[in-house]
């Protein structure tokens, strides 16, 4: 017979107490500390087993039931008949609206349809793209509802103030405040709006649409997921409107170049050069233009030294002294510990010494994975570019255009406006780590393909989700 923790209690209490009745009180009261322990542990015990029933029997909104990533028909099946309720609305479905299985049967009828799922995405707000677009690259399966409302507010750039929708408090003061320094013409325009809504309304309506659910993963922890597959779906939406917006170049183009590798060997030349040579730093820690010239000499790509004045920020630690590439590799090596910075010298570090000794190019994916962290702070959506990059540049494709069709989903940096970041810090960084060919194509002008190379790097690294910051 199978006995609780409280009836193995009441079983072993009168065994104690008959012990208790005949022995001498010292005894008395070792018998009745040890029954206080045994009663204390099992009371511990039964609670730690219905924890973990309960844990377990709740669907973790990052993990699924039982740890495995969930489609949509698994998160239907949690939902409670209120939600499913909601997304029948939502997509007009007729079915018994009290019966849990038609629900769930004529959601996934209507939602796995084509036609209305496109509609469903073609009707969508621009920021509302950005923003799902924002979940779609990310490693993790499970966010808060903190980081999805900082991930709407990061999607509302770029829109006039009659369509995008108030995201804090703050934003609607400054927002009156801007007002009153206008003109009476925009004054007019902008009491035209329509009822604000703000981050969290935008999340109720994407679980309207089923495309956001949310439960329980481990103690106390309230998180929302995207079905698994319905982000496969998202994806091959949006990568065919892109496709449609997009160039390609009937042949090769003319003459086009490919730097695979060269960044790697030039680490090794980087070290090698520091490691023979006495560098004097200025004040502020920098190279004097004579070692940064004799420097990209050694290089296998040639840069120009920035323009005096240039706005310079954000892209690295030193990416306001070095042009881009030096900036890269030199931050790479800074971060790795293999170069110091003492009061007047640049000097190779204990690790960096050690590292010479091996005199093994470093790998490129090590690099690509640290610009991606390092210029995940002025590109905070820098992984789901570089892999809508990567899907539209298997062929040859006209550079102008993929341009055009990215920068929507591409926030300005300060001075840096999204066409200067596509071109430069993304399109121009990724043929300097070798993942990108850039040709000359004798009708389609500047066209662009990924590297063999490039393609197994981004399609085959989990990148880390924290951003590098390197202090002065």
């Amino acid at each position: 017979m199978t006995t609780t923790n409280g009836q193995r209690c009441f079983i072993i209490a009168p065994v104690i107490w008959n012990s208790y009745k005949n022995k001498s009180p010292r005894y008395n009261d070792q018998l009745l500390a040890a029954f206080a322990v045994l009663s204390g542990f099992f009371i511990f015990i039964g609670y730690k087993f219905r924890e973990s029933s309960n844990n377990d029997s709740k669907p973790a909104s990052g993990t699924g039931n039982g740890g495995r990533k969930m489609n949509l028909a698994d998160m239907l099946s949690y939902a409670d008949i209120g939600q499913l309720s909601r997304i029948a609305t939502t997509y007009h479905c007729e079915c018994n609206g009290n019966s849990k299985n038609d629900l769930i049967q004529s959601i996934l009828s209507t939602v796995n349809r084509r036609d209305v799922f496109e509609a469903q995405i073609g009707g969508m707000k621009l920021e509302d793209l950005r923003f799902i677009n924002s979940l779609l690259f990310d490693a993790r399966d499970a966010f808060s509802l903190e980081e999805l409302v900082a991930r709407v507010q990061q999607s509302k750039f770029g829109v006039s103030s009659v369509e995008s929708e108030s995201v804090s408090s703050e934003q609607v003061i400054s927002h009156k405040t801007a007002q009153k320094k206008s003109t009476k013409r925009m004054k007019a325009t902008k009491e035209k709006q329509i009822p604000e809504t703000g981050p969290r309304e935008t999340i109720a309506r994407f679980k309207q649409y089923g495309w956001l659910f949310n439960g329980f993963a481990g103690h106390n922890r309230y998180l929302f997921q995207v079905p698994t597959d319905l982000k496969e779906r998202f994806k091959a939406t949006m990568e065919r409107r892109f496709v449609s917006q997009v160039t390609y170049a009937d042949g090769e183009p003319d003459a086009y170049r490919d730097e695979q590798l060269l960044m790697g060997d030039d680490v090794l030349q980087l070290l090698h050069y520091i490691q023979h040579n006495e560098i004097p730093l200025t004040s502020d820690g920098v190279m004097y233009r004579r070692n940064i010239l004799q420097i990209l000499d050694l290089f296998g790509v040639k840069e120009q030294l920035p323009a005096r004045g240039e706005w310079r920020f954000g892209y690295g630690r030193r990416i306001k002294d070095y042009p881009n590439r030096l900036a890269l590799l030199y931050d790479y090596c800074y971060f790795k510990g293999w170069i110091e910075e003492t009061s007047r010298f640049l000097t190779l570090t204990a690790l960096g010494k050690e590292r010479q000794t091996h005199r093994i190019p470093e790998q490129p994916d090590k690099i690509y994975q640290f610009w991606i962290r390092l210029y995940r702070g002025p590109i905070p959506n820098i992984k789901s570019i570089v892999h809508w990059i990567d899907k539209l540049s298997q062929h040859w494709v006209n550079a102008e255009t993929l341009t055009l069709a990215l920068t929507p989903y591409i926030k300005p940096f300060y001075y840096d406006q999204p066409e200067t970041i596509i071109e430069q810090r993304l399109i121009g960084m990724m043929m300097h780590l070798g993942i990108l060919r850039i040709g000359e194509h004798n009708e389609q002008r500047q066209v662009i393909r990924m590297t063999p190379m490039g393609k197994s790097i981004v399609a085959g690294l989990s990148i880390d989700d924290d951003t590098i910051i390197l202090n002065s």
